[in-house]
């Protein structure tokens, strides 16, 4: 019998939740989830119809948490005692490989094209900024921010990194090293003092590469699939995404896919991108999307009025937006756990600020130790533009009532009381955070403070303090659910919430609770802010982390 041979192809890029918008799922509707392919292969270690799986290693780069996750899965398929090999033409062209080669380690084998290379060089955080483009424009930053750490508004007012923001930078550097580092040594035998050298006298060809023992096997991609074809035999091949959607084939599949009798459900609600008030954004036609706290708030909202549902996983891929929306969400969460059925909090790539403040309140807290978090703090503020826009001959007047009617306006510097009543409310949110958090992580407002003050941590080094509760990827929050609600891993139906058919996207909506369940229409409003943004004007909220920060 013709066996299979699963394909991991992530040169067209992954996907951490399929998009909102029609135009954007149909443009993206032949890349994969990460949720399809860990759950694929964690279904094809069990399935002895599948011999094999064969990675192509390149495209878009992939974040460190998510380049974690996929390590996991394979893992746990080679557990199994079947072949996992990835392949590549070069881990980089002149460009950095390093996260890429991480993830390739995970496998039994590494094979590089003759010509490649390894640019295993390490990892940098970049941030960008352009108050020296502010101010040939004429427009005045003026921004708060609690504290030190919390340089989203840095981009706006400085020409380069604060002393704080320095630390903080090299710190996240140093941790993704640590864990890059080690992962390479233990899964290929070396000393991590040798991977440092390597590493430091990278970008290596791929001759150089396999001599000192980071790659198996140098060839051609025909070369890799004429070697498994030796070993494995004769075998179809499937991508891993094709082969987590398609239907039952054994009889253990049937049995998972009978409706009755009725499973237990594990809810996942999923809270990604900008956080803000009222329905989830639909992003703009060609892709992006938000969480808006009206539908964050009624998908659990209704697991929380579902009897089958069990147990919650809260899967948190954001850097935060709004302070009363997350405090919305975070407020339903509490009422969720309320009810006794457990709430196992999931962080993707980042869950930080805003996203933070939603997953602070679960039972449990689940990082990868790249996963980038923390930044327990506020900014708030707004650009002038007055000056920028008089130089091209644009001018504005108003006729206003109230004293501080215009405090929010772009053509007006704040006077010194309004910038009081500013630092008033950025301490206010500061001081509500701080101590909602320490309340969810049960520890003293003075433990936790020297913690927050805006600072962004790995997942690695918040375990360390804390702030999140275990390591590990989605498929660990989902076990750690089902261990909380006394269900068997094997025996649960896992959905995702909310669920709304197309039928019932088509019907009118009959309450608030409908209404919040459909996508917000992607207006010109979107573009318009995304315009403001760039120039450096206000951020989407109050509680966001430095969303120009690139750890590469």
């Amino acid at each position: 019998m013709t066996g299979i041979l699963l394909e991991l192809d992530l040169t067209r890029g992954v996907l951490e939740t399929p998009p909102a918008s029609p135009v954007a799922a149909f443009r993206m509707r032949h890349l994969p989830t990460l949720r399809e392919l860990v759950e694929g292969l964690r279904k094809a270690s069990r399935d002895e119809n599948v011999r094999g799986v064969v990675a192509h290693l390149s495209g878009p780069a992939l974040s460190l948490a998510q380049v974690q996750d996929l390590r996991e899965a394979v893992a746990d398929f080679r557990a199994s005692g079947k072949t996992a090999v990835a392949w590549t033409e070069s881990f980089g062209e002149v460009s950095r490989g390093t996260v890429p080669y991480y993830l390739a380690t995970a496998f039994d084998e590494i094979w590089v094209q003759p010509s490649g290379e390894l640019g295993v060089t390490g990892v940098s955080v970049q941030a960008i900024f352009v108050r020296g483009a502010l101010d040939k424009a004429g427009v005045i930053p003026q921004f708060g921010k609690r504290r030190e750490y919390k340089t989203a508004v840095d981009t706006f007012t400085e020409k380069e990194m604060t002393g704080p923001a320095k630390e903080m930078a090299t710190r996240l550097a140093e941790s993704a090293f640590e864990q890059i580092v080690e992962g390479i040594a233990v899964r290929r035998r070396l000393d991590t003092a040798r991977v440092r050298e390597l590493v430091d006298s990278a970008p290596l060809s791929a001759e150089a590469g396999r001599e000192a023992g980071l790659v198996d096997q140098l060839g051609y991609r025909s070369d890799v699939y004429d070697a498994l074809e030796k070993s494995l035999g004769e075998t179809t091949p499937l991508l891993v995404e094709r082969y987590h959607r398609r239907g039952p084939r054994t009889l253990r599949d049937v049995r998972d896919n009978l409706p009755w009798p009725q499973k237990p459900v594990v809810a996942v609600v999923r809270v990604s991108g900008a956080i803000s008030v009222g329905r989830n954004s639909g992003g703009g036609p060609m892709g992006g999307s938000g969480s808006g706290s009206d539908t964050i708030g009624a998908a659990l909202r209704a697991v929380a009025d579902d009897e089958k549902v069990k147990a919650v996983v809260l899967r948190v891929d954001s850097p935060g937006g709004s302070y009363v929306a997350s405090d919305a969400i975070r407020h339903e969460v509490l009422r969720l756990r309320a009810t006794g059925r457990p709430v196992i909090a999931s962080m993707g790539s980042v869950a930080a600020s805003g996203g933070y403040f939603v997953a602070m309140p679960a039972d449990v807290i689940v990082a990868q130790p790249g996963t980038i978090t923390g930044s327990i703090g506020v900014l708030s503020g707004k650009g002038v533009v007055r000056d920028a826009l008089g130089r091209i001959g644009i001018s504005q007047e108003a006729v206003s009532q109230g004293e501080n009617a215009r405090m929010y306006s772009a053509q007006e510097e704040f006077s010194p009381e309004q910038w009081e009543r500013l630092e008033e409310t950025l301490d206010r949110i500061y001081a509500d955070f701080v101590a909602k958090a320490a309340q969810d992580r049960g520890m003293p407002e003075s433990e936790l403070e020297p913690l927050a003050r805006g600072r962004v941590w790995t997942g690695a080094d918040a375990h360390e303090r804390k702030l999140v509760d275990e390591l590990g990827g989605f498929e660990r929050a989902i076990q750690l659910a089902c261990q909380r609600a006394g269900l068997d891993r094997d025996e649960i139906a896992l959905t995702a919430a909310p669920h709304r058919s197309l039928l019932d996207r088509l019907r009118p909506p009959e309450s608030t609770e409908d209404l919040a369940a459909t996508a917000k229409a992607w207006t010109a409003d979107g573009l318009t802010s995304a315009i403001y943004a760039a120039l450096g004007l206000p951020p989407t909220g109050v509680l966001t982390m430095p969303l120009n920060w690139r750890l590469t």
